[in-house]
């Protein structure tokens, strides 16, 4: 039986190459049930899913990673957050009708694949690779190729229907000075890997397919890391941003609306303040010597 969300890491014995597996269909569900995706987006927006958290794993750094397409198609944006513990959330803005054949190239137009990794001691770091394949998998192994000059290669997988999404992917990359004579066995490797079905993959144990792929090979699989959909959002954070907004712009929107709506776009959740919430944290806020926000 399939475990929950869970990313597998492991490492073949006589290779210089190591590999992840990622299951995800929970996180992806989480991620798109508040929400009213067209199923082109929806997908979409779990092959960036599966993309975030297998890039994620490669990183051994801790602290944040966001990896987003922005291009002037249908899809103006699709953008996942996580983080080294393999906490995840994402969003998609889209405008227009979909087209026939949605592909990458036919959704996001002409477009950018952005990573920022964003490490919680050293510096900031963004890479950027023009979408020139009609391929989320493709673009990503170029990104490996500019930025790390590893040989890597990703398998992306998502269906379902929209109440049980699936969601699962596999990545293999040489490691660092590996050298050229090990091509050979990184070939040998994708080739075994390129035989996996979009079933297997959805509704086998980790363990199980990786046996089906590498029987003949000896492999090492570390302890999976549990992969689970996070939004930071909070009444607190929304609280704040209405204390930056000042007592008067807040009390006017009230007036016109009759209460102030802030939407989490990422989990779908409403926060809802009144003329009495408002008063009460402008007062409280008074209160406790913050007079700088009006």
């Amino acid at each position: 039986m399939k475990k929950p969300d869970q990313l597998y890491r492991y490492l073949f014995e006589h290779y210089q190459v190591r590999g992840e597996l990622v299951q995800l269909d929970e996180t992806f569900h989480q991620m798109v049930a508040a929400q009213t995706y067209p199923e082109p987006v929806r997908r979409l927006l779990g092959e960036l899913l599966v993309a975030t958290s297998l890039l994620t794993a490669t990183l051994k750094f801790s602290g944040a990673i966001t990896v987003q397409l922005q291009g002037n198609g249908p899809v103006r944006l699709a953008v996942i957050n996580g983080d080294d513990q393999q906490q995840l959330r994402g969003v998609a803005r889209w405008e227009g009708d979909m087209p026939t054949e949605p592909t990458l190239k036919a959704l996001v137009g002409d477009g950018q694949l952005i990573i920022t990794i964003s490490p919680e001691e050293g510096e900031r770091y963004q890479g950027i690779v023009a979408l020139e394949t009609d391929s989320l998998a493709r673009s990503l192994e170029s990104y490996f190729a500019q930025s790390e000059q590893l040989a890597t290669r990703i398998w992306i997988r998502t269906g379902g229907t929209h109440d049980a999404p699936l969601a699962a992917g596999m990545l293999l990359q040489s490691l660092p000075a590996s050298g050229e004579e090990h091509a050979d066995q990184f070939d040998h490797l994708s080739k075994l890997t390129d035989t996996i079905k979009d079933e297997e993959l959805f509704t086998l144990p980790a363990e199980e397919i990786l046996y089906r792929l590498y029987h003949e090979e000896e492999v090492r699989v570390f302890d999976p890391q549990d992969i689970r959909f996070l939004c930071t959002c909070s009444r607190q954070r929304c609280e704040q941003a209405l204390l930056q907004l000042g007592q008067g712009e807040v009390e006017a929107m009230i007036q016109e609306q009759g209460q102030v709506d802030m939407h989490c776009d990422y989990c779908g959740t409403h926060y809802l303040f009144d003329a009495i919430d408002a008063q009460v944290l402008f007062n409280d806020n008074r209160a406790s010597g913050n007079d700088a926000v009006h």
